[in-house]
This record gives C-alpha cells, sequence and structure tokens, in this order.
C-alpha cells in the first residue's frame, strides 16, 4: 500500500493506493472518474501516515478489500496540509492532463 498526498484545484487530499505509482494509467483513470485530472502529488512514508491517522487509518484500511485499489483517508484539506511537512513528502510529481492547444 502506498499514501500520496495530492494538491487538487479543490484542495488537498490524501490517498491510499494499491499501485506502485501515483502515475499509474489505472490510478489516474480512477482519480479523473471523481474529477481529479490535474495535480501535485508527493508520496508519504507510510508508517508516518498510519501515525498522524491512527485509528481513522484503521478503520478505512478495514474496510479495504483486497479488489480495491484506491481509497481516500482524507479530504479535509485543511487537516492534511497541518498534518504533514513538506519535508516529510517525497519529490513532486506534476500531473495535468494532454491538451490539444
Amino acid at each position: 500500500m502506498h499514501a500520496f498526498f495530492l494538491l487538487t484545484g479543490s484542495g488537498p487530499l490524501v490517498i491510499l493506493s494499491s499501485y506502485e505509482s501515483v502515475e499509474d494509467r489505472q490510478l489516474l483513470r480512477k482519480l479523473a472518474t471523481k474529477g481529479i485530472d490535474k495535480f501535485l502529488a508527493y508520496e508519504l512514508p507510510l508508517s508516518l501516515v498510519k501515525q498522524r491517522y491512527a485509528r481513522h487509518f484503521d478503520a478505512v484500511c478495514q474496510d479495504l478489500q483486497q479488489t480495491d485499489d484506491l481509497r481516500v483517508l482524507d479530504y479535509n484539506g485543511q487537516r492534511a496540509m497541518h498534518l504533514f511537512h513538506f519535508r516529510e513528502m517525497g519529490t513532486p510529481i506534476a500531473h495535468e492532463p494532454e491538451t490539444t492547444h
């Protein structure tokens, strides 16, 4: 499992995913269906995410099924921004849809 901090047009959120990379095509398709097609992403150390979210992390993970590959852990951008420092995040990955301009 991987944790990603996304900076999106509607604000920050933290997701959990079974995909190795936030740039995986299937994950990008799933995010796009949720209206997230342009973002900056940072991978977060999973142990740090578990520590910061504690019981909430456990509750979200208990609800995961073998076939689930994406869960939103936190859609409260203000809380997500306060829980993590940029120095704790991985190298940013910028993603935006290809345009026909």
